[in-house]
């Protein structure tokens, strides 16, 4: 009898089930973003609130951690088997994310629209081994900013076209008394002094790794070190550039403490802008130099990508909002930012204008974009770097020590 009760309940729970009005079922994507240079939070946070609404049906969960814990925090939420459906990576990472799963191949999602309508370089960010596992969103090198008020000041008619040039100014500079330490790195121990040092790299024409192994004790890359270390040792850079992070060295050329600094594209529009900048109007820009001889400008490839991880129980969902996010209409509305992967967003006016000479070096610094090392084994290595360069700096090791110690402890 009472057999007979629970399947009469059950019934009628069924039959209220089918009456009962259609809900909409809601995914939820976990995506992990930084917090820190190109995009800020608001933008992000702005890009996802136009994504929402263009889906009502996909729910976006935001989490920014600073740029430092980008790569841990995905590998780690990928070990406890949960974590994150779309995350924001370097350059530097897709080796080592496509060698451990940590990121799905998405190469069969990727369109012949895709591929053509983006920067042939900006690929470069989300390959390896010829698949691809995500679309570049950040396309960024760094750039040389300078203070044109300081330079007019110190009867300097341009900015410099050699690193040797850059030293004889900042001296210059300092000599005239304008500014007692004219240069600003961001040097601290972490993979932003890294970003530094490649620049250096490819303008002395030097190599990370030859058949594998580490090369870059050695020629270009030993020369890179030695010009850090004499910079530093001179007084012409702020000894604090040894802690600077980019964030730190943008708030000390904005407040007219620096006539020369090293960052990415985002500096250009915050400097100039009047709110929170003393020097807005006088920023100017170059590609960063080169060295007479070897080379006409350097810089790093400093791009970032937006890929699924393998973790991701809702990859076609994850795959829409990488499209949106990476699309021309998004890139093109927050372009004074981070500029658009796109080809054909350089001749549109409402994203050049107001930035002409910033764009003017894009075109440059872009092309010239030098990779740091390949290698599924980065991390080990960029670690042993950071020390190097921070004891060569603090003079505990001469470069050719420091850098010989950094080749025996990369775990390559």
């Amino acid at each position: 009898m009472l057999n007979s009760f629970n399947k009469m309940l059950l019934g009628a729970a069924l039959i209220g089930v089918s009456l009962a009005p259609h809900a909409f079922a809601e995914t939820t994507l976990n995506a992990l973003f930084m917090a820190q240079a190109a995009y800020s939070e608001a933008d992000v946070r702005a890009m996802t609130d136009a994504f929402a609404k263009a889906n009502p049906d996909i729910k976006v969960n935001l989490e920014f951690v600073p740029y430092e814990g980008l790569h841990d925090k995905t590998v780690l939420a990928q070990g406890s088997g949960g974590g994150y459906d779309v995350v924001l990576f370097d350059v530097i990472w897709p080796a080592e994310y496509a060698t451990n799963k940590v990121l799905v191949d998405v190469s069969s999602r990727v369109t012949d629209e895709m591929k053509k309508g983006v920067l042939p370089g900006a690929w470069t960010t989300v390959q390896y081994d010829g698949k691809y596992y995500g679309i570049p969103w950040i396309l960024d090198t760094k750039y040389l900013f300078y203070n044109k008020e300081i330079l007019e000041k110190a009867g300097i008619k341009a900015p410099p076209k050699t690193w040797d040039e850059l030293t004889e100014q900042a001296k210059t500079i300092k000599d005239k008394g304008l500014l007692a330490t004219p240069i600003a790195w961001s040097w601290s121990q972490a993979e932003a002094a890294i970003c530094d040092y490649t620049t250096l790299v490819s303008a002395y024409g030097g190599d990370f790794l030859k058949d594998g192994k580490p090369a870059f004790q050695t020629g270009g890359g030993l020369d890179a070190l030695k010009y850090m270390v004499s910079s530093y040792s001179s007084g012409l850079t702020n000894p604090n550039s040894k802690e600077f992070l980019e964030e730190d060295v943008r708030k000390v050329f904005e407040n007219g403490d620096a006539a020369f600094a090293l960052n990415w594209t985002y500096m250009y529009n915050m400097a100039n802008n009047p709110k929170d900048s003393k020097v807005a109007g006088k920023v100017g820009v170059v590609p960063a130099p080169g060295i007479a001889g070897k080379s006409e400008v350097s810089a790093v490839n400093g791009s970032m990508g937006l890929g699924i991880t393998s973790a991701s129980q809702h990859p076609d969902e994850a795959w829409k909002y990488i499209t949106f996010m990476t699309s021309q209409a998004t890139q093109n509305a927050y372009a004074k930012l981070s500029l658009p992967i796109w080809a054909s967003s350089y001749e549109d006016p409402d994203v050049t204008m107001g930035q002409e000479e910033l764009i003017s070096a894009a075109k440059v610094g872009l092309a010239a974009m030098y990779p740091r090392p390949t290698t599924p084994k980065y991390q080990e290595l960029s670690t042993a770097l950071q020390q190097a360069i921070q004891e060569a700096l603090l003079g505990q090791s001469s470069p050719e020590d420091a850098l010989k110690s950094a080749a025996d402890n990369s775990g390559l």
